[in-house]
């Protein structure tokens, strides 16, 4: 039996889907224990491309079971969609094989509405998704939140829906300049959703601890990254829910004593949607050159990614907070045909030496960069199947991150195909 949990080190995007659809394999059940529909995780297998929002991607293996855990915040009108599209190109996405915790809360459309009403309003957008997950998680903290076992009861739904609404409506008309919601039209197209969703809704920390019981390997999936943590990131400009490994545990039911091991899955360069400080990003051609060799699109909302040099200050902060036993570097064939190469190891604010963010964004928007040159290879990395394999420079380029971190990179990821993955050390 193992627990593996793995985890972004920087700012989300750092190609965990990838990661975790090849440990899939060797995985019994695939969890995911925060976030929403706000997450993207796009796979390429088979000439097919499947972008996920909810479900883990371990669902593309037949004798998988996955599992959205009570940490989540799930949106059941883009849940229903997704499972939709996986039935139609042949994935079996029943009640087997997908398990909804009853205590996971849910996204509704007045989230949503709020979400975008609210950012429209900063006099410094945040970036959010849009997609409802701030709102839905201030409701959870405060008390109001509907979960899925509500959800699923159509009386207790029709309740405490009647009972938001009262409350949100005004906020939304009088603070926000919206337009009210409807009880009923709401409750009648929502208890269609709740129907669809009502067979997949249980007890899932039971059934984990049933597995680990029974010697199964578990596989724990993380959305966004360790520095959009609610606690622990580059605060305002974060997501609202905890990345890191408490989140793990929290959101899914387990507990410390599972767990076997911590996987940090970073960019070979640094990207970030939305804003927030940036100390490494680059607007110039080879910010450009990064953007467009490494597809750099958000895959829920289709931004532009924002991307600079390789920021180990925020991978090392990323270590210490997950107790990272290997990382997964992914993305390192886009640097290929850069001459010059940057590693940025720490901060300079103001004649300060830094190695890891400061707690205030107006600080770190002040940060200039501490930046480590190497040189660059030129070939194509696509198509190598073992380290040695790589030019001297991508070698020497991935032992100057374990040298800085103080962690060993287990897998590479030299292109967006699961076969062009090398595994330098076994992870289950």
């Amino acid at each position: 039996m193992a627990v593996v949990v793995v985890l972004g080190a920087q700012w989300g995007d750092e190609g965990k889907g990838k990661v975790v659809d090849l440990l899939s394999k060797e995985a019994h059940v695939v969890v995911r224990f925060q976030g929403g529909a706000n997450a993207g995780h796009t796979i390429v297998t088979g000439g097919h491309k499947y972008i996920f929002h909810h479900i883990p991607s371990g669902i593309l293996y037949p004798d998988k079971t996955c599992v959205l855990g009570n940490g989540m915040v799930i949106d059941p009108a883009t849940l229903t969609k997704e499972m939709d599209r996986l039935e139609e190109n042949g994935v079996d996405v029943g009640p087997k094989r997908l398990k909804i915790s009853d205590r996971a809360h849910i996204v509704l459309p007045y989230h949503k509405a709020i979400d975008l009403l609210r950012e429209a309003q900063r006099g410094k957008p945040i970036g959010t998704t849009g997609r409802g997950i701030g709102p839905a998680y201030e409701d959870k903290v405060g008390r109001r939140g509907i979960r899925m076992a509500e959800f699923v009861e159509e009386n207790l739904f029709y309740r405490r829906l009647k009972e938001n609404l009262e409350l949100v409506n005004s906020y939304i008309v009088k603070l926000l300049g919206g337009e009210k919601f409807e009880l009923d039209e709401m409750f009648e197209e929502y208890r269609s959703l709740a129907n669809r969703l009502q067979p997949y809704v249980t007890d899932t920390v039971n059934f984990l601890h049933e597995c680990i019981g029974k010697g199964k390997n578990l596989l724990l999936e993380g959305a966004q990254g360790a520095h959009l943590d609610i606690d622990h990131g580059t605060y305002p400009f974060v997501t609202s829910s905890t990345t890191t490994i408490g989140g793990a545990l929290a959101g899914s039911g387990l507990h410390y004593q599972h767990v076997s091991r911590v996987i940090g899955v970073m960019k070979a360069y640094t990207t970030r949607v939305g804003g927030g400080p940036f100390p490494t990003e680059l607007n110039d051609e080879v910010g450009q050159y990064l953007r467009d060799r490494g597809g750099e699109y958000g895959s829920t909302t289709g931004r532009p990614r924002r991307c600079g040099w390789l920021d180990l200050a925020v991978v090392r902060r990323a270590a210490q907070l997950n107790g990272f036993t290997d990382l997964v570097i992914t993305k390192i064939d886009v640097l290929s045909g850069l001459k010059q190469l940057k590693i940025g190891k720490g901060y300079n604010l103001n004649g300060t030496e830094l190695s890891c963010p400061p707690p205030v964004f107006d600080e770190y928007a002040q940060c200039k960069p501490l930046y480590q040159e190497v040189d660059g290879w030129e070939e194509e990395l696509r198509g190598i199947r073992s380290f040695p394999e790589l030019p001297e420079n991508a070698i020497q380029y991935v032992k100057t991150i374990e040298k800085i971190i103080g962690v060993p990179a287990s897998m590479l990821s030299l292109s967006p195909d699961r076969e062009d993955t090398l595994m330098i050390r076994k992870i289950f």
